[in-house]
Order: C-alpha cells, then structure tokens, then sequence
C-alpha cells in the first residue's frame, strides 16, 4: 500500500457548537419557556390542561409553525430548529414539549412530507395561526404492535365513513385537527385521515390521568360515522403504513429531544440545590459523592445530545428510510435511558425535599418514565435496531 500524502482540511465543527442563527433560536425558545411556561407548569400539571393562555401565546411565538413554509404562514425553519425548540421547552415542562412535538414534527411534518396542493392549502395556514394538531394511531389493541387497527373507512362516492376508537392521544384534549388512521375493510390497507374537530360524529373523551407529561392532554377520539371527503386522505389510499412509519421516527427524534431537554432541567435544578443546601457544615457540592453524580448526569446528557444531533443531521440530509429508522430509534433509546438516570439522580440530590411538589424535580421524574414507553418503548427500538443490524424482524 502508497498512501497518498494526507492533505487535513479544515476541521468541522462540533455537532454541539450551533450555527449563529441556530444559537439565536435556541435563546429566544429558552426566553419563551422561562417567562411564559416556567409559572404555569406546576398548575398544568395539578390539572391535566395545557393553559389555553400559553396555548395561543405558543402560535404567536411561531412555535406551531417552526418548519411551515412562509407563503403558509409559518417561519419556514429546518428540523433541527424544530428539534432545538422542544430541546429547550422541555427543559422547563416536558409536557408542553410533548404538545409542541406532536403539533410540529408529527402532523406538521407528515403534511409537508405527504400532502397535496390543497390539502396544504387548506391545513397549514391553520396549523401556524389557531389550530392544533394530534396524531390519532394507538388503540386499546394497537399500542406497540401500531398497525393492529380496527378503526375502519369505509369508502363512498367521493368519501370516506370513520368509526373506530383511539387511545392515549397527546393533544386531544384541545386539539382541532387529527390525523387519524385506519383500515379499509375492503383490504386496501390502512389510511390517513385529516378530520377537523367540529365534524359530526366526532367527540374527545375519557382525558386520561396519566403519570406525567400531564399538560399535553391526553385523551380518546371517537369517530361513530365520522364522514370526511376524499380529499382529506392523506398519502392515498393504503398509504397510511408507510406515512405512519416515516411520521414516527421524526416524532422519535421529537421525543428524544424532550428527554434530553428535561435531562438538562433535571441536572440544573441539581445543581443548584447542591450549591446552597448545606449538611455538617458545609454545602452539599462539596462531598465527592454528589460531585460523581452530577458528572454521571453530564456525561449522560452530553452523550444523549450529540446521537440527538448526529440522527437530526442525518435525516436533513436525506439519507434512506432504513437509517432513519435506525439513527431514530438509536437516539430516542439512548435519551430515554439518560433520560430517567438523570430524573432519579437529582430526587436523590435533593433528598427528602426532591420526593415533594415543593420542588420541579419530582414531577421532571414522573415525566421522564413516559420516555421509555410512548412512540415506541426502549424494548420496541432495541428491536428495531437489532433489525437493521441482522435483517431478522422487523
């Protein structure tokens, strides 16, 4: 072997050293979150409900309309902004991250992806200004295993009758448009749907009390003869497999940057309190037992962070479903293992008072379990990235 002689280039930037106007977003997203989110989040979570007030204050801030194109009304960003802003929200209230992350990189992004002419017309001026969006897949039996819907549509003339149940859906609560799967009985596979609020035969029930994540407002949607034109599938008919897939690894990517977000929150509330709380005699920050844990938190998030980073890039880029599949998954397990490591180190931390509402911790610890579980649990990736790597399942 002759090497060539090596000719080094100039060296590319870290992935955590953000361009200037990413850095300008990631400020005025963290800005947003301290004085609009930060005085709401104990009540959001006492009650369930994302604050109707931060709701509107979230479309005038652009944060509904991130990656929404300008002639739509929105601010025309990249996923990676996308990405920085759910970052930086959940830092303050991982479930008003959840809230944003569906709106922007579940519905949002699957309509630029997958929608026609009209149907951008019609929805995205909506989206950026007044309505929000939830994603309606799960169901009693369709939790992990996604597809085992029985939400039916039944096709017409130019139209298309819903009737089916879905669970656990973020946002419905408040939400003014779903995308809602579900089967052709006629075996043509499973659809997407656009189905505004206000349609007949549609109603939000049973708001779930769930452990954390509380002020995203989840509920059930009924659909008992919801009857919708033809233009409001989205990706065709049987398309909905494929559209769903492509929808949840952006919506992995979403929720990993809750976790990393709310990792983040959890290690400065930490922080903080070890340097003022003081046992025998001295601040807690000093023994070396906090001061390993709060290295163990750091190395955790900074880890989580930079696969968070690297699997956004990679899906900029346009690299194949089966990457994006893998870098996806790879970067939601990694965030939800930080994720909750780090929740439980600052309880700890903060001893007695961590175990109390008095203190933002125990309610970042009861958010961060949802992390292993929803838009695929930690086992569900293992098995995605296994198949990736072997070619056996799926």
């Amino acid at each position: 072997m002759q090497p060539e002689p090596l000719v080094p280039g100039p060296p590319p930037p870290p992935l955590t050293r953000l361009s200037a106007a990413d850095e300008r977003w990631r400020a005025l997203v963290r800005a947003f979150a301290e004085k609009e989110i930060r005085p709401l989040s104990a009540e959001m979570d006492r009650t369930g409900t994302l604050d109707p007030g931060l709701r509107q204050e979230l479309f005038a801030s652009g944060l509904t309309s991130i990656a929404i194109p300008p002639e739509y009304g929105g601010l025309g960003g990249s996923l990676f902004q996308v990405v920085l802003a759910i970052e930086e929200i959940a830092r303050v209230d991982a479930g008003v991250a959840v809230a944003v992350d569906v709106h922007n990189a579940l519905v949002v992004a699957t309509i630029l992806r997958s929608a026609g002419g009209d149907q951008r017309r019609r929805y995205l001026p909506l989206l950026a200004s007044a309505k929000l969006g939830a994603f309606a897949i799960s169901e009693e039996q369709a939790g992990s295993d996604a597809f085992a819907l029985r939400t039916t549509a039944h096709s017409e003339p130019g139209a298309f009758v819903l009737n089916g149940r879905k669970r656990w859906t973020s946002n419905a609560a408040q939400a003014d448009v779903f995308l809602a799967f579900a089967t052709d009985p006629e075996g043509r596979g499973i659809s997407a749907f656009l189905v505004d609020r206000d349609t007949p035969g549609l109603s939000v029930v049973h708001r779930t009390e769930q452990l954390g994540v509380r002020a995203a407002s989840t509920a059930d949607l009924v659909l008992c003869d919801v009857r919708v034109r033809a233009g409001q599938c989205l990706g065709g008919v049987g398309g909905g497999r494929t559209l769903a897939a492509e929808a949840l690894d952006v919506g992995r990517l979403g929720i990993a940057a809750q976790l990393v977000g709310l990792a983040q929150g959890a290690l400065e509330q930490a922080t903080e309190y070890a340097r003022t709380r003081e046992q025998f005699g001295q601040r807690i920050a000093g023994y070396q037992g906090v001061q390993f844990t709060l290295a163990r938190m750091r190395v955790d998030i900074e880890a989580a962070r930079v696969l968070l980073y690297n699997a956004t890039r990679i899906f900029e880029e346009g690299a194949n479903r089966l990457e994006q599949a893998r870098q996806a998954a790879m970067a939601k397990y990694l965030a939800a293992e930080a994720a909750e490591r780090t929740a439980s180190s600052a309880v700890e931390i903060l001893g007695g008072n961590g175990y109390t509402r008095d203190y933002p911790v125990e309610r970042i610890y009861r958010d961060a379990k949802a992390g292993k579980i929803y838009e695929g649990t930690s086992n569900m990736l293992l098995r995605t990235i296994a198949a990736t790597l072997t070619g056996e399942g799926s």
